[in-house]
């Protein structure tokens, strides 16, 4: 029975699942046989596949989709469209916080700067918000030319709304009257939010701001305590894949190599945070959007619970999976940027996150209740990742067994039939938002996707995916009450980095729905269940042509717990301290540094922004 729920020692909770052991059944996977299409014949066959209906059918039944109506126990399980599950603060701690001190600086003399390290400057005069923009905005700029360097990665910069932001910033400072850590921190955010003065494209060559001019309410919180917009960030066309693939606006390559993508589809929000530029990020998650950008980029990243982060006024464009959070350069950052975005919007403008415990309330709720430290490992899950992933995850495994977790084989039925109805529910979503005749202004691959799913999922197929969503969020539930406090770990993306094959593909587009299906496989659960999951950067591998790639593990954890998964995410900060994961000399810049490594060699992408800011105040 869905409604409010409490278990013995556990929270309350609205919404929450039926509490039912799924079936029995052997984990059973093989990698898709999907074509992959680019160049001169994608541009036919999106063309083709967009007009000829029998067309369209062939590519339905070759990915495989119907085998979710087919699963026998489906008939036991009722819908269910909105996997919202909200947790009820106690109220002996329902009481708000004062966010935490100021989070700590960077780590050795070579790693990534923090909100810290800018708010101990602008305390001290030695810099100044407005040289921090004066400093970054020729490097983002997109109208200037030449374009700036890393233009590539933003869709636009507001320059004159950059620097009265900045200019009202350096202000509080010099009167000693700073809003809060995060005043005068430069951030970006993803194209698909609202932000007053900024087109929303998402990605395309449509318009999609809906004639809403303001600004969403997850950005309003960031920018009430300060924290400067630098300007929006690119994204793959309307979230569709997971590599940041991009002909209308460019893509960006990721900081660490330049042979591979950011991910996506917060790819731009993810190159801006691995690159130096901003600590900082927004992104947007349906489908594991923040957090493949944040594996491969080397960063944290956060998918809350759904239904907690406020987007008013508009929804995702794929609501019952998307969500919006943070992408941060430090543990400490991306804890202060939830909290303050995550605040709940008032009812009249959003009625489900108004019901969510402020974050300040879950830090107290959190503090107060023994936190079990257990992970749960389904075995044939991770069988499926590459060598250099297994690799990382076996060793980051192994120090969380060092730092006191108990580690649980479990079992979770019909992953690979869960993951098709995920695909299926995000398509009839993202294509139910749009009309038939934006299509032909899509690019080709999506041109192929929003086609599938604007004629080809059935009545039949959407239900029988959420009679899945019903049956897997249950046994979830069963899971989380034998275990108290489980952790549901995997790698972030099975592959190590997502390889740019050619040119052509970067000027085109490509469709490779093989890879893609590869590079989602552990993170679609936490979407399609609406649970919270962090992905935690665990160490590198060896790229195709030399250099390093970032590899992330992932934590999901049960609805409402995104302080125990950052919490998480601390005890293992220091896997990025073993010896396997520190720079080789050849990699350092300044001595060896403890933390991320940050990107280095021939053609780095990082930039140190706060020497350039410090070199434009001193002139």
């Amino acid at each position: 029975m869905i409604g409010e729920m409490e278990s013995k020692n556990g929270p309350q909770f609205v919404h929450y699942p039926e509490v039912r052991q799924g079936p029995s059944v052997p984990y059973q996977n093989e990698t898709q046989s999907i074509p992959v299409f680019r160049g001169t014949p994608l541009a036919i066959g999106a063309a083709v596949i967009h007009s000829v209906g029998f067309v369209q059918s062939f590519f339905w039944r070759n990915a495989g989709f119907d085998v979710i109506r087919e699963i026998p126990q489906l008939r036991e399980y009722a819908p269910r469209y909105d996997p919202t599950v909200i947790p009820v603060c106690d109220s002996k701690s329902a009481a708000t916080e004062e966010l935490p001190s100021t989070p700590a600086s960077r780590k050795g003399s070579a790693g990534y700067y923090t909100s810290a390290d800018y708010h101990a400057l602008y305390q001290s005069g030695k810099l100044t918000p407005t040289a921090v923009v004066e400093a970054l905005l020729p490097l983002i700029r997109r109208d200037v030319q030449p374009p700036g360097k890393h233009s590539v990665a933003f869709v636009e910069s507001q320059v004159e709304r950059v620097r009265t932001a900045a200019a009202a910033s350096t202000s509080r400072y010099k009167q000693g009257q700073p809003l809060g850590p995060l005043d005068g921190v430069p951030i970006a955010v993803k194209d698909e939010v609202h932000v007053e003065g900024y087109l929303r494209t998402l990605g395309s060559n449509l318009d999609f701001k809906g004639g809403f001019e303001g600004t969403s309410w997850c950005v309003q919180k960031w920018e009430e305590a300060g924290a400067i917009i630098i300007g929006k960030t690119t994204m793959h066309e309307l979230g569709l894949d997971t590599t940041n693939n991009n002909p209308n606006y460019g893509t960006p390559r990721n900081p660490h190599n330049q042979s591979y993508y950011c991910g996506g589809s917060s790819g731009g929000s993810g190159y801006a945070v691995g690159a130096g530029l901003v600590p900082i990020a927004l992104g947007a998650d349906g489908g594991g959007s923040i957090r493949i950008p944040s594996s491969f980029c080397g960063i944290w990243g956060l998918k809350p619970s759904h239904g907690r982060v406020s987007a008013f006024p508009t929804a995702s464009l794929a609501p019952t999976v998307g969500v919006y959070g943070p992408m941060a350069a430090s543990i400490d950052d991306l804890a202060l940027a939830y909290r303050l975005m995550a605040a709940p919007a008032p009812a009249t403008k959003d009625p489900v996150s108004a019901n969510f415990p402020d974050p300040m309330a879950s830090i107290s709720s959190a503090h107060q209740r023994p936190r079990n430290k257990a992970i749960g490992i389904v075995p044939s899950w991770i069988d499926r990742a590459e060598p250099p992933v297994r690799a990382v995850f076996d060793a980051a495994l192994d120090f969380y067994r060092r730092q006191g977790y108990t580690i649980v084989d479990i079992a979770i039925p019909y992953l690979p039939e869960g993951q098709r109805a995920h695909v299926l529910t995000i398509m009839a979503e993202i294509a139910s938002g749009m009309k038939p005749a934006q299509i032909s202004a899509l690019t080709a691959p999506n041109k192929v996707l929003v086609c599938m799913g604007m004629w080809q999922i059935t009545a039949q197929d959407l239900i029988a995916a959420q009679r899945l969503r019903n049956l897997l969020m249950s046994h979830l539930a069963h899971l989380f009450r034998q275990h108290p406090g489980l952790l549901i770990l995997t790698p972030t993306t099975p592959i190590p980095g997502w390889k740019i094959e050619s040119e052509t593909d970067l000027a085109r587009g490509v469709s490779d729905g093989k890879a893609s299906v590869r590079n989602m496989e552990y993170v679609w659960l936490a979407n399609f269940s609406g649970c919270p999951a962090i992905s935690c950067p665990a160490g590198y591998t060896s790229g195709d042509k030399g250099g390093h790639v970032p590899v992330g593990i992932m934590a999901m954890g049960e609805w409402g717990t995104e302080e125990d998964l950052i919490a998480f995410a601390r005890d293992g900060e220091a896997i990025l301290d073993l010896p396997g994961n520190r720079p080789s000399k050849s990699d350092r810049l300044g001595g060896e540094s403890a933390g991320l490594r940050i990107p280095s060699g021939d053609g780095c992408l990082w930039e140190d922004v706060i020497a350039k800011a410090t070199a434009v105040d001193s002139s």
